[in-house]
């Protein structure tokens, strides 16, 4: 049984057009939508992307600094970057993929180039775990992580059931701030990572963070 059921993608309640990747693209190239516009395509809808803050962005910078420390070649890390499925163009906070960077000239990494998918969720919480959760697990990409700021832990979702009527992920795994995370690439555990070195420091009251 899916973990993410329903289908959180509910049209408006009156006609409105969906888009399809390639139409999305073309408004792209015809400046119709620009790349600062801060929007992307989910499920055939250009939704706005959901807004971020100090923790949000600081816990980006952190994993980003960890994962690269620890990535064995030919694996890259994406940040920010957009990928492709068939209905959706989301734009992941950081995203594994085969190198070399070159091979993402002239397309975005598509669900088959996946190895990780990772967001990190405050107020996007709900956002990350039922609208995105579907979308990954509907192209089938294999290990999703959700650095959950709110519950100070990070929730890592398997066994994708791809394009069903209802997809998700079939497992979920949750990490709670003193254990580690496995990190697993094509089906290998390459290394495990410290929840704690992840998620935010605690601050102390004039806004610095503790020393451990």
């Amino acid at each position: 049984m899916s973990i993410f059921t329903g289908n959180p993608f509910l049209p408006p309640p009156f006609p409105v057009h969906r888009f399809t990747v390639d139409e999305y693209h073309q408004m792209i190239q015809k400046g119709i939508l620009h790349e600062d516009d801060r929007l992307e395509l989910l499920d055939g809808w250009i939704v706005p992307k959901m807004p971020r803050n100090p923790p949000h962005d600081a816990t980006i910078h952190k994993t980003q600094k960890m994962l690269l420390s620890i990535l064995p070649s030919p694996w890259e890390l994406r940040i920010q970057s957009a990928i492709t499925t068939n209905s959706s163009e989301p734009e992941p906070n950081l995203v594994i993929v085969p190198g070399p960077a070159e091979s993402y000239l002239t397309n975005h990494p598509g669900p088959q180039d996946i190895a990780v998918v990772i967001e990190v969720a405050d107020s996007s919480l709900f956002h990350d775990r039922e609208e995105k959760g579907r979308l990954y697990a509907e192209g089938r990409i294999p290990v999703y992580w959700i650095i959950n700021l709110v519950e100070s832990q990070i929730e890592v979702y398997s066994r994708p059931t791809g394009p069903d009527p209802n997809p998700g992920y079939g497992r979920r795994e949750d990490y709670r701030v003193n254990e580690l995370v496995p990190l697993v690439l094509a089906e290998q555990e390459v290394a495990q990572v410290a929840v704690k070195a992840l998620l935010p420091e605690p601050a102390v009251p004039d806004g610095r963070p503790t020393t451990p």
